[in-house]
């Protein structure tokens, strides 16, 4: 087997009223019911509501189509598709009818848009290789890698007539403005044009029980030379005709009724067209260089630069005399006048990611599928903003959004480019009066290839940089032939790879023929034939050649009947078929065989991006995971395995809960992608669950009623709340940082605790506090006359200021002693007892409140002779 390096897919482009990429083997339809769930308009609302200047936009992240009002810019139905979620869908729809077709699974459905209602579903093979088109109630089903062209009926998928069969590796597949089907032969260097036959006519539309057509098939009404063959070839439909990129000779034609027009153009590298244009001028995208060329009929008018950087830049798309060009990386479109002038910034996705561009009922539709959001313009280049989630619909609150990712990183520094290496692996082998030669890529050297040249025949031809593999006609047989294959890029024309010598000859094998091919899940493709006639001679070897949508590479060779392509050579979840040459030990080759059936190749899911692991803060044990979708390598992703202390949990969407993980533990999250070849490598975080808090009293401070403590709180990850307890008080709630415990009593020692709570359970810190003594002064002021003069001088007999007792009442018997007046004393509480009226040496303070105070030990004072300190506020002392 030959060595080679990977064989890219055709180069995809947005899509105007394009399908899905099947391949069809028979057409068959399945009726049933998807089980969609309608969120909002009800059916009677429909048949108006779909004739509105409206879109359906795809939500990859809610498996969800929104009709968007382009007149009022607002989302009024909302429809879930099941089993679709994170799966590219391509939408194509007319005024009465939708097609959409689930790139990952191959299901094709239709649904009847007056009464939100799926008439028919088609199962296809998954992946990257037909395109879906539909023009009022014709759906044509284009497979590129067959070259089987398959008209169905739009409400049952059913075929309608013959299909058209042209050479394998075709492209395009969309209808212009007039209702034409375009297709591009690569091969041949071709455009063809079809027009639909007449469908059958639905039962209750006028047709009786159901017309079953006239009868005939689609009719291929043009086919049109517009470069040499072997060229790849991209069609952009008009509104009246086609245009066509021939991106090898840098030539862009466009077909108008009758009139070709041609323009060369100077590519600095691989260009791209829109699926459709509208208007006159055409505009060719370069990706590499992020230049866009303007072209009307047979000249370039304008040329200009997109700002930024990256070779994400999709195709221009033309909108009332601007041209709107999207960058994946950044998330924006760029606007352009027709002068090339830039004249607006439309922030379309908020964190990059596809962006689909599409004209529509006198309206530029600008889809994010990945994000909430779209835009609407109308032709006067107003913009306005779509929320695809809308909740004024029926329907109940969307899920959550998910974190928005960080800013795509910027662009990788361009490499210094320069010309491109020598093709590897040339080699040829003989026909009759013709040659095959195949060879493998040539190294870029930092500039795309753009064509490849191959001499050693009558006259160089040119070939597209994916068409590896050509058959050169028109030799002499019996003479000697070697071919030289050089590769060009912007930079110029590489050294040559040279093959080895051939000599035509009649002598030919035959052909191998029933070839077939398997995809197996460890990526590789097998692929075998049974020995072919080698008609008198040996047979040396076998060629295999890949065909997919636009091109047509060589994957190896052989000695037996059976090539295993390895793993990566081919594009997982693109569509390929193979021929095999057979190679007589002269070098003869064989025609090629017919191709085989179509099988999409895969392998074990790439490792899930993205992981982040999080603590809940109000679960004990409990960890959340989200992350981004895994790249599938060819095959749905039908679960996540998440795994974490000990045990495994499967998810079907990007995200998980686990709990039961104890409390305070770091946990190893591992999460891994599964699809039908088996889980693929892991991604793994850590996290820690919620611990039990920690308290660190940092601070304590006292009144002669109050503590006030200050504390520190590691919350262990959880959601905190706090609570300052004492013996004998009422405990209080509240911040960690400070709570404070009152009506306590002065001059109390208090072991006081803080409790901190979490999901995880509870932490405390204890802390000891003596509360504040209370003093006050004994008090007692002589008056202004007579007796009164010198009252408060001494104790006397009978009563008298200042005089402490035993008892709260004023007993002689229980007298202990008298306060000087102006002596402080320390007070301990207070009681009840008889009624003291200090008259005018106490500003009349009378009172039944007594103060045991520090007198001799533990006795009573009256209030009325005794001032507390501060505001005399008796409330601070607690009751005996």
């Amino acid at each position: 087997m030959s060595e080679g390096g990977a064989i890219p897919a055709a180069p995809r482009r947005r899509r105007w009223r394009r399908g899905g990429l099947v391949t069809v083997g028979t057409v068959s339809a399945l009726v049933a019911a998807m089980g969609l769930t309608v969120l909002g308009l009800g059916a009677a609302d429909n048949a108006a509501a779909s004739f509105d200047a409206s879109s359906w936009l795809w939500s990859t992240s809610r498996s969800e189509l929104a009709r968007v009002n382009g007149i009022t810019a607002r989302v009024d139905t909302r429809v879930q598709v099941p089993d679709a979620r994170s799966h590219p869908m391509q939408i194509v729809q007319t005024d009465r009818m939708l097609i959409m077709r689930d790139q990952k699974t191959g299901r094709v459905s239709t649904m009847d848009l007056a009464t939100l209602q799926i008439m028919a579903n088609m199962p296809t093979v998954p992946g990257l290789g037909v395109n879906v088109a539909i023009h009022e109630d014709a759906v044509f089903v284009v497979d590129t890698v067959q070259g089987l062209v398959q008209q169905l009926d739009a409400r049952s998928l059913t075929p309608v007539g013959e299909a058209l069969q042209y050479p394998p590796g075709i492209t395009g597949g969309a209808f212009d403005g007039a209702g034409r089907l375009w297709i591009a032969v690569p091969s041949e260097g071709t455009v063809s044009a079809i027009t639909a036959a007449k469908p059958p006519v639905a039962a209750g539309s006028g047709g009786g029980d159901g017309d079953a057509g006239d009868g005939s098939s689609p009719t291929r009404v043009h086919t049109l030379d517009v470069a040499e063959p072997n060229h790849e070839l991209l069609l952009s439909t008009l509104d009246d005709g086609v245009a066509v990129l021939d991106r090898t000779g840098g030539v862009l034609a466009t077909v108008r009724g009758e009139a070709t027009a041609k323009a060369q153009l100077s590519l600095a590298g691989p260009a791209a067209l829109p699926a459709h244009t509208s208007g006159a001028l055409v505009p060719v995208t370069v990706p590499d260089e992020r230049e866009v060329h303007v072209v009307d009929g047979e000249q370039p008018v304008a040329r200009f630069t997109v700002p930024g950087g990256g070779a994400t830049l999709s195709p221009a798309v033309a909108w009332a005399d601007r041209f709107y060009c999207p960058d994946e990386t950044t998330g924006k479109v760029y606007v352009f006048d027709a002068n090339g002038e830039l004249v607006d910034t439309i922030a379309a996705a908020g964190r990059g990611g596809p962006l689909e561009l599409e004209v529509r009922e006198n309206h530029l539709f600008i889809n994010s599928p990945q994000s909430s959001t779209a835009q609407v313009v109308d032709d006067k280049h107003s913009v306005r903003s779509v929320d695809k989630y809308a909740n004024d619909v029926l329907g109940g609150d969307p899920p959550p959004e998910p974190p928005v990712a960080a800013p795509p990183p910027p662009a990788p520094k361009k490499p210094q480019a320069s010309k491109p290496g020598a093709p590897r692996s040339v080699s040829a082998s003989a026909g009759d009066a013709s040659a095959r030669v195949n060879w493998q890529p040539a190294a870029p050297n930092g500039a795309a290839i753009t064509k490849y040249i191959v001499t050693g025949a009558e006259r160089p031809v040119e070939v597209g940089a994916n068409q590896r593999s050509i058959e050169l006609t028109g030799l002499t047989n019996g003479q000697t032939y070697r071919f030289a294959v050089q590769a060009v890029n912007a930079k110029g024309t590489g050294p040559a790879g040279r093959s080895n010598p051939v000599v035509p000859t009649a002598e030919v094998p035959d052909a191998p023929v029933s070839v077939t091919a398997e995809a197996r899940p460890d990526g590789t493709v097998a692929v075998s034939w049974p020995e072919a006639n080698g008609q008198g001679n040996k047979i040396a070897k076998y060629a295999v050649t890949a065909v997919s949508e636009g091109t047509n590479a060589p994957v190896g060779e052989a000695p037996g009947t059976e090539l295993v392509i390895p793993a990566g050579t081919l594009t997982y979840g693109s569509q390929y078929a193979f021929t095999v040459v057979a190679i007589s030990d002269g070098s003869a080759g064989s025609k090629a065989s017919p191709p085989s059936g179509t099988v999409v190749p895969f392998t074990l899911p790439d490792a899930p991006t993205g992981l982040q692991a999080a603590t809940v803060a109000d679960r004990p044990g409990t960890i959340s995971v989200r992350w981004d979708p895994a790249v599938d390598n060819g095959r749905p992703v039908t679960a996540y395995q998440v795994e974490a202390g000990g045990r495994t949990t499967e998810v079907t969407t990007e995200q998980a809960i686990l709990g039961d993980l104890g409390n305070g533990q770091n946990v190893e999250i591992k999460v891994r992608a599964v699809n039908e070849a088996g889980p693929g490598p892991q991604a793994s975080a850590t996290a820690r669950t919620v611990a039990l808090p920690q308290v660190t009293i940092t601070r304590t401070s006292v009144t002669a009623t109050s503590v006030t403590v200050a504390a520190t709180v590691d919350a262990g990850g959880g959601s905190t709340t706090c609570t300052l307890s004492a013996a004998g008080a009422a405990a209080k709630s509240g911040s960690c940082a400070s709570l404070t415990l009152t009506g306590l009593t002065p001059s109390t020692r208090y072991t006081v605790k803080m409790t901190a709570t979490n999901a995880a359970g509870a932490g405390s810190a204890n802390a000891t506090a003596t509360t504040a003594a209370v003093y006050g002064i004994a008090t007692c002021v002589n008056g202004s006359s007579g007796d009164q003069r010198t009252y408060c001088d001494a104790d006397r007999d009978g009563r008298n200021g200042n005089e402490v007792f035993s008892v709260p009442r004023q007993d002689n018997d229980r007298q202990v002693g008298w306060a000087k007046p102006g002596t402080r004393w320390e007070a301990y509480c207070k009681v009840r007892g008889e009624e003291v009226y200090a008259f005018v040496y106490n500003k009349e303070k009378r009172s039944t409140w007594w103060v045991r105070i520090n007198y001799s030990g533990s006795n009573y004072i009256p209030w009325a002779w005794f001032n507390l300190e501060g505001d005399d506020d008796l409330a601070l002392l607690p009751t005996c």
